[in-house]
């Protein structure tokens, strides 16, 4: 029987591609029990990093949004795309795609803001991940035609099955002002292998955000998704084998953005601020969680000429990592 364990496919975080650092590609992770995997958000490079790993299509167990940000998003489309090809034995058998539903209502304008910005496609301006794929159809309509009808290739919307998320009515979620409420996680996929939860964590302007917890009869992995620190975390990472959490290093921010000033470079830098984690921050995460491995992952930057990771190692009391593209972390009772 193979352990339970993670690939992770891309561990780079942010919506740009870190040129200097060839070995961390966009963010995406494989959860892998037994001879299935499920996986993770699908930032660029997702689908060659899937084959890279040796990721069967004919096995594939769900893809599962934390979020909209287009860095976690880029490769959904080329997945798409070309699932005609690699996908074509799933027509009975779609992959569940999961993810955020419509926002209902557009972020509010910085305060930065000179003037109001317009927003992109005012018509439907805050798509869930059913409308990301369905105009992602509409937008490459002329090639999948064209397979369509003269290839007889299936629609990628028949081999993939896009599945909204429903927050629940009572916990007080306000995509503006309360994103991230007190509450306890739910479940949002289960099948034989895995029973799939979720919460609720904080990543303004965006919402919703959700981290992801996956249990086996081995053991479970946590994937904190795009988030501040947050306590819904840690109620979700409670006692988990575990715990992949985004890392951002705040020194870098401000050298980036140093002598930089006006209403753009001052908006993008408070995003960084309430919007990631600290290597710091992870660490009092998943100690107050329990979690027994701690992996840092959506590293931003991608790219340093210093290791601002490693420190994690004298803050967090369990095991500790910083794992590059393709790594793979056995979790669960025989780890």
């Amino acid at each position: 029987m193979i352990q339970p364990h993670v690939i992770t496919l891309g561990t780079a975080g942010g919506p740009k591609v870190w040129t200097d650092c060839p070995g961390r590609t966009g963010i995406s992770t494989a959860v892998v029990v037994g001879d299935r995997h499920y996986v993770v958000d699908a930032g660029y490079g997702t689908g060659q990093q899937m084959a890279a790993a040796g990721l069967d299509p004919a096995r594939w167990g769900g893809l599962f949004i934390t979020h909209l940000h287009s860095d976690h998003v880029a490769d959904l489309p080329a997945l798409m795309l070309f699932s005609p090809y690699h996908l074509a034995d799933r027509i009975d058998r779609p992959v569940p795609v999961i993810g955020p539903g419509d926002r209902g209502v557009l972020p509010e304008v910085s305060p930065h803001a000179d003037t109001p910005p317009r927003p992109a496609a005012p018509d439907r301006p805050t798509p869930g991940v059913v409308g990301l794929m369905e105009r992602t159809v509409e937008a490459f309509a002329t090639d999948l035609n064209d397979r369509i009808l003269d290839s007889l290739r299936p629609n990628p919307l028949d081999l993939f099955s896009p599945q909204e998320i429903t927050v629940p009515g009572d916990v007080g979620y306000d995509p503006n002002h309360t994103p991230s409420p007190a509450m306890e996680p739910w479940t949002v996929f289960e099948d034989d292998r895995v029973r799939v939860t979720t919460i609720l964590v904080e990543h303004p302007p965006i919402a919703p955000a959700f981290a992801f917890r996956f249990d086996t009869d081995e053991g479970s992995v946590t994937i904190s998704g795009d988030t501040c620190e947050t306590a819904n975390t840690v109620r979700l990472a409670r006692d988990t084998d575990l715990l992949l959490h985004e890392a951002i290093d705040f020194e870098w921010v401000e050298e980036l953005y140093a002598g930089r000033t006006g209403p753009l470079a001052e908006a993008s830098r408070l995003h960084h601020y309430k919007s990631h984690t600290s290597v710091e921050g992870a660490c009092r995460v998943a100690r107050e969680a329990g979690a027994r491995h701690l992996a840092l992952h959506h590293l931003v930057p991608g790219a340093v000429d210093h290791d601002p990771w490693s420190r994690g190692a004298d803050l967090f009391p369990g095991a500790f990592s910083v794992p590059r593209d393709l790594d793979t972390i056995t979790f669960g009772a025989r780890s």
